[in-house]
């Protein structure tokens, strides 16, 4: 499925730690913007490869959509070499702080509001349940909505882990239901993990999710 032009996807691995042990991990890392500016979308593994991928381009700011160290383990290297702003929403601070535990997040991310980056608009939907903080960003004008690990694509994929404390399923499926399943069916969906899909296709899948209890 192809990808707007606006938006470059960089795929980074890594090792997160669970209570299993560790587990090797492959992100999305979103790149947004035009060829002035940009905004990265999970700083996840390797701030280098990012900031090689942004080139010459202004960081403007790094998102998160959540505080899973595995979307957000290499943001703080990457706003000190580029000297930019880490926005995360305030409800995933204790997540953010397992990580990153003597640093802050620069500004919150929160409902309703809007990042401008460039010619694209990306509206800010509180999206909880994976996490208490979790976000998406829903750009209209490129039919795209970036979902973290709110969503991702059908079969095998679908909502985020929800096994561990403090996520809760009910909640994640209620916040897609009410902030994803009403954009427009052919919206692509650009997860944190593995491959784009779209609403429509996401949402014949949505009652076998909530059914399966994980």
């Amino acid at each position: 499925m192809s990808v707007p032009s606006p938006v470059q996807r960089l795929r980074t691995s890594g090792v997160v730690s669970l209570e299993g042990g560790d587990l090797g991990v492959e992100n999305n890392v979103w790149i947004v913007g035009d060829e002035d500016s940009a905004i990265v979308v999970d700083a996840a593994h390797d701030h280098e490869a990012i900031a090689r991928a942004l080139g010459d381009r202004e960081l403007m700011a790094i998102v998160a959509t959540h505080g899973h160290g595995d979307h957000v383990n290499a943001a703080v290297d990457l706003a000190d070499l580029a000297d930019c702003p880490i926005l995360l929403h305030p409800d995933d601070a204790g997540l953010w702080h397992r990580v990153h535990p003597y640093q802050e997040p620069d500004a919150p991310l929160l409902h309703g509001e809007a990042l401008v980056v460039g010619d694209v608009e990306l509206d800010i939907l509180h999206t909880p349940g994976h996490t208490p903080g979790g976000v998406c960003l829903y750009a209209p004008g490129l039919g795209v909505v970036l979902t973290g690990d709110t969503l991702s694509a059908g079969g095998p994929g679908g909502p985020g882990a929800t096994g561990r404390h403090p996520s809760d399923l009910p909640t994640l499926i209620a916040s897609i239901r009410e902030h994803l399943m009403g954009l427009p069916g052919d919206t692509v969906v650009l997860p944190g993990h593995g491959e784009p899909t779209t609403v429509a296709e996401a949402a014949e899948h949505l009652d076998d999710w909530a059914a399966r209890g994980f």
